[in-house]
């Protein structure tokens, strides 16, 4: 595989960075260190809709709805430019998950409707997916949707049950939902897939704290939320087609190789300011052992995402290679967070709130050891959302090895 960029590529590099360099907000430096419960709605947005004007927002997206008609690697340098940049990753709810599955499968209508205000920001989707004894196992979820139709509100679904760990929800104006729409169907074959009005009636939602302090998941409780049929995404009973769909893409981003390779060199700084005995941390056998380890990894992972990537370009999409990239993009990321806490050693025992959040004047410890506590407690949700890594193990054996 030639890795080198050819000199049109480079010129993107060089566009894309200085781009990068003049208009990302200078408030917002550091975005990418912070959890999206510390920020407000406003701060995740304005990059948005920065790159929104720009007509940068949705570069994996048809040109016809949107997108940039970029390359496969133009789409791989724009990644990496906001990853060394350290720009606020967007939301993916509306960009990467709702988004793709609105123009896939949803009819004209609800592509004019919807696809609009996604690209703009101007509508915060969250993912009802799991619920309470139904996250891995997201076949086996409860909550109903019952078809019914009156003089008032015409064809709709009467929803009743709820969601939990649903990310942002506090902000969300749509929620794109999962609802069992025929109780007698084998559990995968009952499932439609509704867009929901936050605002409509009946919805309540509910913070809860992670360990890092920070409000970023809630439940989600629904009693006779009313949604018109025309919310409808595809066929009733159909909906479990279309969250693969959703996963699939999901799974392949949550890998975030250019975004390691970024706190892989933030690590090595810390590693490199701390001492141990007069000599820094990173040239201690043992540490660079393991910091050695996690790059090694990476690499084999990047390679595996080019792999998959530039099957994308040939008409493919994301298939088992997804699993392979949400397991090992995870697990690095974990143990970056591990072998920082490990670097800053006892002032990671002072789960301060991060400076550039709060004001505060004085932190105990060096700058860079600000933080590191809160991401690695957050940073225990990602072997977990998106279909945990046991159960992308299970997808693995089943596609790939055939057992």
């Amino acid at each position: 595989m030639d890795m080198r960029f050819s000199p049109e590529e480079l010129a993107f590099r060089d566009e894309v960075r200085e781009f990068i360099a003049s208009n990302y907000p200078q408030e917002l430096k550091g975005g990418a260190r912070r959890s999206r419960g510390e920020m407000s709605k406003e701060d995740i947005l304005r990059w948005h809709r920065i790159l929104y004007k720009k007509g940068w927002i949705v570069p994996h997206w048809p040109v016809e709805y949107g997108g940039t008609g970029w390359t496969i690697t133009q789409r791989y340098i724009w990644n990496e430019e906001n990853a060394r940049a350290e720009t606020s990753p967007l939301l993916p709810f509306g960009l990467s998950m709702v988004g793709p599955v609105i123009y896939t499968f949803g009819n004209e209508e609800q592509k004019k409707r919807f696809l609009p205000g996604i690209l703009s920001g101007d509508d915060w989707w969250c993912q009802g997916y799991s619920e309470p004894g139904s996250g891995s196992d997201l076949a086996s979820l409860r909550t109903k949707a019952v078809r019914a139709k009156s003089e008032k509100d015409g064809d709709h679904y009467i929803v009743n049950g709820g969601k939990t760990w649903t990310t942002l929800a506090q902000f969300a104006d749509w929620m794109f939902c999962l609802v069992r729409t025929d109780p007698n169907a084998k559990a995968q074959e009952g499932i439609s897939f509704l867009l929901i009005d936050m605002k409509t009636p009946g919805i309540t939602v509910r913070p809860i704290i992670t360990m890092d302090g920070a409000h970023e998941v809630n439940e989600v409780f629904l009693e006779d939320v009313k949604v018109p049929v025309e919310n409808l995404i595809g066929e009733e009973n159909k909906g479990w087609t279309y969250a693969k769909f959703l996963l699939g893409n999901e799974r392949s981003g949550i890998a975030g190789v250019a975004r390691s390779k970024k706190a892989i060199e933030r690590l090595k700084n810390i590693a490199n300011a701390e001492l141990i005995d007069g000599a820094p941390l990173m040239k201690t056998d043992e540490f660079s052992r393991k910091v050695a380890e996690l790059e090694i990894d990476l690499s084999a992972l990047e390679v595996t995402e080019l792999r998959t990537l530039a099957a994308e370009s040939k008409g493919r999409g994301p298939g088992p290679e997804a699993s392979i990239l949400k397991i090992k993009g995870t697990e690095i990321q974990q143990r970056i967070t591990e072998l920082a806490v490990e670097a800053v050693g006892n002032y990671a025992m002072v789960q301060a709130p991060r400076m550039e959040a709060t004001g505060n004047e004085f932190v105990p410890g060096p700058d860079y050891s600000t933080g590191t506590a809160q991401d690695y407690f957050n940073m225990r949700k990602t072997s977990i959302y998106g279909g945990s890594n046991e159960i992308q193990h299970n997808i693995i054996a089943k596609m790939v090895l055939g057992l």
